[in-house]
């Protein structure tokens, strides 16, 4: 199944906001209707319904950093009932190369650490531990892209 990164608009917003996380990831991602809200004040802020066919399936959110050459993965999340389908990969592997296509050369994100953390994901995915700490606590990760 093709999966696509699709502007969310007026029309779709609501389907969006109502995508969610099982219950034991809600600690490590916040709902997709504060990433919206949060986006809209950021305006180096880039956000994406992820779609399988015609149905929605996640959400994700990236924005430049400071630093020329790099960007960060906000906020990602894959719907509980689409996980383990690997329309969470395919989404990140369309944003690894919009963002390689307009001169990004590295990508940052953080997790939580601890039981259903996303940190394996994201390490099969190509992110390494940068030992850093953010200010809210949660672990730096970076990915060469």
């Amino acid at each position: 199944m093709t999966v696509e990164l699709r502007e969310i608009t007026a029309a779709t917003v609501r389907t969006i906001c109502g995508l969610e996380v099982a219950e034991e990831q809600r600690g490590n991602v916040a709902p997709v209707a504060i990433s919206i809200a949060q986006a809209h004040f950021e305006p180096r802020a880039t956000f994406r319904a992820i779609y399988a066919g015609d149905e929605p399936v996640g959400f994700i959110l990236w924005r430049d950093d400071d630093e020329p050459g790099t960007a960060y993965l906000w906020r990602f999340m894959v719907d509980r009932r689409h996980q383990g389908k690997g329309y969470g990969r395919a989404a990140l592997e369309q944003v690894f190369a919009l963002l390689k296509a307009r001169g990004v050369a590295r990508l940052s994100t953080s997790v939580v650490r601890g039981e259903h953390s996303p940190l394996g994901f994201y390490l099969s995915a190509g992110f390494i531990e940068a030992n850093e700490v953010t200010s809210s606590g949660e672990w730096l990760l970076k990915k060469n892209l």
